[in-house]
């Protein structure tokens, strides 16, 4: 007799079909896993044989043979564990053998019988959804693959003998519930901020657009607070975009207890991080920080002080909205559209061009610290602000400042206008930083005083074709805020302030 039970592979963020085949035979006594499994699949051999005995099943004295099929596709992971055991206990009478054909089964084992959490429980679930099944997964995974929605039966039990017994009869496994990850009470606020009045404008224009930001100023100026009152200024996560986070972050292991939360990510790397930890790879090819700030933020402190490859790889996802891993064996796609806020200081002692000041370096100081990023990821870089040194008189005397709320109702109602745009021509994106350089000129058209501005600012500072259309972007987003369709010569002019200090920084580069 041969038990199939389904389960699932995870190839990015999809699930790929795969079935477990458990056949006992006259034979030397034993197990066989075949099917291209790796280290942690090869073990399930011993963690299966004593979470059985733990049960109170004993395997008979023949062969024992698991074919994953299909046979040529690698499997990786613990989750694997699960559905081979339930082959077996299917193959030898201690569960029904049509029980779990309308099941989909993931979960790793413990030597005493109990199910522990895997990461990927979510993806599982919708794959299970697509195809018309049902998931069996352990009961700290139930809230998250919960979310896959209402349709779905899931069964989560703690351990073996709970299934066993739901199959008989004598115990019922209720259906768990989604859970919410509870918000901060206390949340950075822009209020907190003192001074730095423009610096705080363009974190609105680039929160409401969706634009890449770079601050550059001396120690203490506030550029790392300043990054992280971001995600207080932006609105939730959508339906889709709270699924497509929690995917990744599920893949990756990262959904504490299974809640999910509407707050988009902020995800801050250590300047030391390697190139497979920012865009993804390892032996496994797990997800990078890129994927992880999906439909968030990525915030790069100190952003010369990272090795310049490392910097580099972002250039293809900041283009595309995707992280694409490619291996001998295999090619991994992880989505990564998120929004790249860097701060740096001027220099290597980090007071370049602050009045008293004078490096002992002189000019070279700034222009080799500087040169450590590259001029074609700079030109990526929408808004580039100055944050000088906070004045004695705005630590004393501080004017009232606005709160995150305040500025978070501007930002909801110009990411409004973006979206009904958009949504009227038919597109999939909802901000204007993604918006294709085409059909900027034709939404992002200036009245004639604002383009001959324009064209007389690319002239003297020689912008780049790139530089040019995510001027247009800027000066989009700056006229949503205002609420106005046209775009005018004030528009014009802001955008280009915050895209000069880019040209000058990368010619440095």
């Amino acid at each position: 007799m041969v038990a199939r039970i389904s389960t699932v592979a995870f190839q990015g963020i999809e699930g790929v079909p795969v079935e477990v085949q458990v056949m006992v035979a006259p034979g030397k006594t034993g197990m066989q896993i075949v099917g291209l499994p790796d280290k942690a699949v090869a073990e399930s051999r011993e963690r299966v044989q004593a979470a059985l005995h733990a049960s109170g099943l004993a395997l008979p004295a023949k062969r024992v043979t698991v074919n994953l099929a299909p046979a040529d596709l690698p499997k990786e992971g613990s989750h694997f564990d699960l559905p081979i055991a339930l082959g077996l206990m299917a193959t030898l009478g201690a569960i029904p053998g049509d029980a779990l054909q309308g099941f989909l089964v993931i979960g790793e084992l413990n030597l005493d019988g109990t199910i522990a959490p895997i990461a990927g429980a979510l993806p599982a679930a919708i794959s299970a959804n697509a195809l018309d099944k049902g998931l069996i997964c352990p009961a700290d995974s139930g809230a998250e693959a919960a979310w896959a929605g209402s349709e779905i039966d899931i069964l989560a039990p703690r351990s073996l003998i709970a299934l066993a017994n739901h199959f008989r009869g004598t115990q019922v496994l209720s259906r768990p519930e989604p859970s919410v990850r509870a918000l901060p009470a206390n949340l950075p606020d822009l209020a907190d901020i003192k001074g730095q009045e423009s610096a705080k404008r363009a974190l609105e224009v680039a929160a409401a657009g969706g634009h890449n930001l770079l601050f550059v100023g001396p120690p203490g100026s506030g550029k790392s607070m300043l990054a992280a009152r971001l995600p207080s200024i932006l609105p939730p996560l959508s339906a889709p975009e709270l699924l497509e986070v929690s995917m990744i972050h599920s893949i990756a292991g990262q959904l504490s207890g299974g809640k999910l939360s509407d707050r988009r990510p902020f995800r801050t790397p250590h300047h030391s991080a390697t190139m497979a930890a920012l865009v993804g790879g390892g032996l496994r090819a797990k997800p990078g920080e890129a994927s992880l700030a999906h439909h968030g933020i990525l915030f790069l402190d100190e952003l010369p002080e990272f090795a310049p490859p490392v910097l580099d790889a972002l250039r293809q996802p900041l283009e595309t909205g995707e992280c694409i891993i490619a291996r001998a064996n295999h090619r991994v796609s992880y989505p990564s559209d998120f929004q790249l806020v860097a701060a740096m200081n001027p220099c290597r002692c980090g007071m370049a061009g602050e009045p008293g000041h004078v490096c002992a370096r002189g000019i070279r100081c700034q222009t080799e610290y500087q040169g450590r990023i590259s001029g074609p990821l700079m030109d990526r870089i929408d808004i580039r602000i100055d944050v000088p040194a906070v004045s004695a008189t705005d630590l004393i005397k501080p004017r009232a400042a606005e709160s995150s709320a305040d500025v978070a109702k501007r930002v909801a109602a110009a990411r409004a206008r973006q979206r009904d745009r958009f949504e009227r021509l038919g597109l999939p994106f909802s901000t204007n930083a993604r918006c294709s350089t085409a059909l900027i000129e034709t939404l992002a058209e200036p009245d004639a005083s604002g383009l001959q501005l324009l064209l007389d600012a690319a002239e003297k500072f020689r912008f780049s074709a790139r530089g040019y259309h995510r001027v247009l972007k800027v000066a989009r987003t700056l006229a949503d805020l205002d609420g106005t369709e046209t775009l005018g010569r004030i528009h014009l002019a802001e955008a280009i302030s915050y895209r000069i200090a880019s040209e000058r920084l990368a010619a440095a580069a």
